[in-house]
């Protein structure tokens, strides 16, 4: 994720808006090896180092983006805080409710610091959409909606083990600690935010290959189906939230889909260019219209309408929310601004309470 930290900075003339560029000028990484690329690929990268703290220390940087494992999540992002820096962090922003707790802590004794966390998918032109029907109440009473992340690489029972498939580095939340805020951004940046859930969790493959060979266990949850109340006043309806690392054939799909009595819409990473719609008038015919969106960004850029969005172009959109964000301000309302401590802080308390609900095998209200 450095990598592509640093792929986006390089290509900053794509903005036609004014947006801050970022210059990255020192990279921190496990082995001389990983920081190889950026000596080769960076040139305004002049600090190259296997220790975090010398880059905390570099009165040159401005703001840290922290891609760490999430058991690092505290340590790092508390010392990045306390050293004055600005913060974007991934998620889950700390590896459970009491890191993060702790991490949007010591956010607050730094008001002037920007702080976000990373989330890309929600910056495509489709899910911007929505967010928009959402914001203009298009969607009447809303009856239902679904929200997830399915990927199938997991499938392969010799894929080699890795960080994430290990409770000690990725937490007890598994596969919704690194999946979740992907899935609840949007619903929580809206307000569609649940008052009890019911989930079950799976365990697929217990064992995976280490890297000597050896069967190793593969302890983290797989993958999670989570079906949720969302409170509203024109009466709760439910929400199911999916985050699966096993999902045959998905690639990478990132889907939404938001039913309405008036206004329907539903957008998927399987066909970027292409939102669904359905208007609904009483007595009307009931028809799912198809829409082609072009590149439609939440800051300009010299691509012409016509052309496809990507995942490189999301991940640059998200890049420069941050950047603006500190430019503008930590107060500021952007038009579409990066996940604040808040939602990561929604998000954990929604998948705290899926864990104690699958324990339980019940439903469990959300302590929000």
């Amino acid at each position: 994720m450095g990598r592509e930290f640093a792929a986006a900075a390089a290509r900053w003339c794509q903005f036609v808006d004014p947006v801050p560029r970022p210059v990255v000028v020192a990279v921190a990484s496990r082995t001389r090896k990983s920081c190889a690329w950026f000596g080769k690929n960076v040139p305004t990268a002049t600090k190259l180092t296997t220790d975090y703290s010398e880059v905390l220390s570099n009165p040159d940087v401005d703001a840290v983006y922290a891609a760490v494992p999430h058991h690092l999540h505290r340590a790092v992002y508390v010392e990045t805080l306390r050293s004055g820096k600005h913060l974007l962090g991934e998620k889950p922003f700390g590896m459970n409710l009491d890191d993060n707790a702790a991490i949007i802590a010591e956010a607050a004794a730094h008001p002037r610091s920007v702080v976000r966390c990373v989330s890309q998918w929600a910056y495509f032109p489709g899910a911007l959409r929505i967010m928009k029907y959402a914001a203009e109440r298009r969607f009447g009473r809303i009856l239902e909606v679904e929200a997830e992340y399915l990927h199938s690489s997991d499938l392969n029972p010799d894929k080699p083990i890795n960080w994430k498939r290990q409770t000690q580095f990725c937490g007890d939340y598994g596969c919704m600690g690194d999946l979740g805020m992907h899935v609840l951004f949007i619903p929580v940046r809206v307000g569609w935010i649940p008052s009890n859930v019911r989930a079950i969790l799976g365990k697929i493959r217990e064992k995976r290959m280490d890297a000597e060979g050896s069967w190793v266990p593969c302890d983290t949850w797989d993958n999670a189906t989570l079906l949720c109340e969302v409170p509203d006043p024109q009466g709760s309806f439910p929400m199911t939230l999916r985050f699966h690392r096993i999902a045959p054939g998905e690639l990478n799909s990132w889907n939404l889909k938001v039913i309405g009595e008036r206004f329907s819409a539903k957008f998927s990473l399987k066909y970027p260019r292409t939102i669904e719609t359905l208007s609904y008038e009483p007595g009307g015919p009931q028809i799912w219209a198809r829409e082609d969106l072009g590149y439609e960004s939440a800051y300009r850029t010299i691509a012409g309408s016509i052309f496809e969005f990507g995942y490189a172009d999301a991940f640059q959109q998200m890049l420069a929310a941050y950047c603006d964000q500190i430019a503008m301000g930590p107060d500021t309302e952007l038009p579409f601004g990066c996940v604040r401590p808040q939602e990561t802080r929604i998000q954990h308390a929604i998948l705290t309470a899926a864990l104690k609900s699958h324990a339980q095998r019940g439903v469990v209200n959300v302590a929000l």
